[in-house]
C-alpha cells in the first residue's frame, strides 16, 4: 500500500510538457526528447527503503502492543496490591498521627529549647541548668551532623528532644507552696463512691462535667455543668452554695457563660473546671482557652496552638464520650490543659497556665497515647490516666510526674463506675476528692497517698 501511495505521488508530481509537431498528409509527426520523462530511479529506490523501515518499525510497534496487553493485566494486579497495603499508612498520614520530620523543625526546637533554658539558668543557676546547657550543646553538635550525614535516627532524635524539653520545663521556677504539701507523689488508692446521683437536668444529658470550686477550702461551692447541644456545646453553668443544695437538687443558680450554644465564649466539650469562681473550658470550635470570671463577667482567651479539635484527638476507643480533645484540670495553684499535637503524633502534651493572666508557664510531652486513655486528672504536678477495664470498672494506670520528668506504667488503681462512658473525671485539691461524670450520673471518691 506504500509503494502505491509513493509511486501515485511521483506520477502526479511529473511536469506536464507541451510537445511540438508537423502534419504530413494524413499523419503527425513529432520529435520527443525522452529524456524529459526518465524515470527517477534514483528517489524511487530511497523512497523503498523508507517504507522498507517504516514497515519494521510498525512490526516492533505491533509487538510492543501486544506484549503490553498481555503485561497490563500483571501490573494492575501488582498495583492495586501496592494500594491495599499502604492503606494503613494512609490513614495515617490523613488522620495527622504521623508526619515527617525535618531538620528545619529539629533545629527550630532545639533551639527554642536552648533558649528556655538559658532564661532560667540566668534567674536561678544551679547544677541542672548547667548540665542541661551541656547536653543541648552536645545536641546541637549531632544535629548538625545530620545534614552531612544521616547518622542519627529522626524519630529518635526528636526522642531526645522530648525528654530534654521535659526537663528544660521542670527545672523552670514553680512557686514553693505548689510542692511543699505534696510530700507524697504517687496516688496509692481510690476509694468507692462517696456520692452517687443524676444530674439535676436530665438522664439524657450523657456528657458534662461537675465538682467543687477547686481553690475555696473555707467555702462549699459545687456545680455541675451539662453540654446539651448534641452532647457537644454548653452555655451555662449551674452553681450550688452546699452540699446539702446540691444533694437536693435546690437553691441553685444557672449562670450564664454565653449568650447561646452557638456564640463564640459557648462551651465545646467536656473538659470544664471550675478554680477561683471562674470557668475553664474550650472555646467554641476553636483551638483555644476561655475563662469566663462568674462575678465580673469577663471572658478571656488564650490559643492553644497546634491543639488537635472537632474530634481529632480524642480520648480512648471503647466506650467513648466525643469532644474530649482538650481537659482541664485543676492543682494547687494552677489549672493544667491536656490535650495533643500533630507534631507530638497523638501523645499526650501537658501545659500549666497561670489561671489570671491565662498565659502558658510551661508544657510537657509525654510518651502516652491519647486515643488509649479514657481520661485524666492532675494531682500536686502528677498527671494520671486511666483506661476501660469493663462497664462497672476504670484503672488508673499512668502517671507522669512534671517534677522529675518520671514517666511510671506500672498503677494498677482500680475504682468503680455506674455505666461505660466516661465524659469528665477531674481532681479537687480542696478537699482531695475525685469527681467523675459517668453517663449522667454524678460520682466522687476519696483518695489515698
Amino acid at each position: 500500500m506504500f509503494v502505491y501511495l509513493l509511486l501515485l505521488t511521483v506520477i502526479v508530481t511529473v511536469k506536464a510538457e507541451r510537445v511540438p509537431g508537423q502534419q504530413k498528409t494524413d499523419s503527425c509527426l513529432c520529435k520527443v526528447n525522452s529524456s524529459m520523462w526518465t524515470f527517477p530511479a534514483v528517489q524511487f529506490m530511497e523512497v523503498t527503503r523508507q517504507v522498507q523501515v517504516c514497515e519494521e518499525i510498525l512490526d516492533e510497534f505491533e509487538e510492543k502492543i501486544r506484549t503490553t496487553n498481555v503485561e497490563l493485566p500483571m501490573m494492575e494486579a501488582t498495583l492495586k496490591n501496592i494500594t491495599a497495603r499502604l492503606k494503613a499508612f494512609d490513614y495515617l498520614y490523613k488522620s495527622g498521627l504521623y508526619s515527617a520530620l525535618h531538620l528545619r523543625q529539629l533545629n527550630q526546637e532545639l533551639e527554642e529549647i536552648h533558649q528556655s533554658v538559658i532564661e532560667t539558668h540566668m534567674q536561678n543557676p544551679n547544677k541542672e541548668t548547667q548540665d542541661l546547657l551541656s547536653e543541648l550543646n552536645k545536641t546541637k553538635h549531632d544535629v548538625q551532623k545530620m545534614y552531612k550525614d544521616d547518622f542519627f535516627n529522626l524519630e529518635t532524635m526528636k526522642k531526645r528532644l522530648r525528654d530534654l524539653n521535659n526537663r528544660a520545663q521542670t527545672s523552670k521556677t514553680i512557686p514553693t507552696d505548689f510542692r511543699s504539701s505534696c510530700h507524697q507523689r504517687i496516688m496509692t488508692r481510690i476509694s468507692s463512691p462517696v456520692v452517687t446521683k443524676l444530674n439535676s437536668i436530665s438522664k439524657s444529658y450523657i456528657s458534662g462535667a461537675w465538682g467543687r470550686d477547686a481553690l475555696l477550702r473555707d467555702k462549699e461551692r459545687y456545680w455541675e455543668h451539662c453540654l446539651v447541644s448534641g452532647h457537644k456545646h454548653g452555655h451555662t453553668i449551674r452553681m450550688y452554695n452546699s452540699y446539702e443544695d446540691f444533694m437536693a437538687n435546690k437553691n441553685y443558680k444557672d449562670e450564664p457563660i454565653a449568650p447561646s450554644y452557638s456564640d463564640k465564649n459557648a462551651v465545646q466539650g467536656s473538659g470544664t473546671i471550675l478554680y477561683d469562681n471562674t470557668v475553664f473550658y474550650q472555646c467554641y470550635s476553636t483551638a483555644e482557652i476561655c475563662s469566663f470570671n462568674i462575678t465580673t463577667k469577663a471572658t478571656k482567651r488564650m490559643k492553644l496552638d497546634g491543639a488537635g479539635i472537632d474530634n481529632k484527638f480524642p480520648f480512648c476507643y471503647y466506650s467513648c464520650r466525643d469532644w474530649t480533645d482538650i481537659d482541664l484540670e485543676a492543682d494547687r495553684d494552677a489549672v493544667w490543659v491536656i490535650y495533643t499535637t500533630v507534631e507530638n503524633h497523638g501523645n499526650i502534651v501537658l501545659s500549666r497556665l497561670d489561671p489570671v493572666e491565662l498565659n502558658i508557664t510551661h508544657t510537657f510531652k509525654t510518651h502516652l497515647f491519647k486515643r488509649s486513655v479514657s481520661s485524666t486528672f492532675m494531682v500536686c504536678g502528677v498527671l494520671y490516666a486511666t483506661r476501660y477495664v469493663n462497664t462497672y470498672q476504670e484503672e488508673v494506670f499512668y502517671a507522669f510526674d512534671t517534677t522529675t520528668g518520671q514517666e511510671i506504667n506500672s498503677l494498677s488503681l482500680p475504682f468503680e463506675k455506674v455505666s461505660a462512658g466516661i465524659a469528665n473525671l477531674n481532681y479537687n485539691p480542696a478537699d482531695d476528692r475525685l469527681y467523675l461524670y459517668n453517663d449522667a450520673y454524678l460520682l466522687a471518691y476519696d483518695t489515698f497517698f
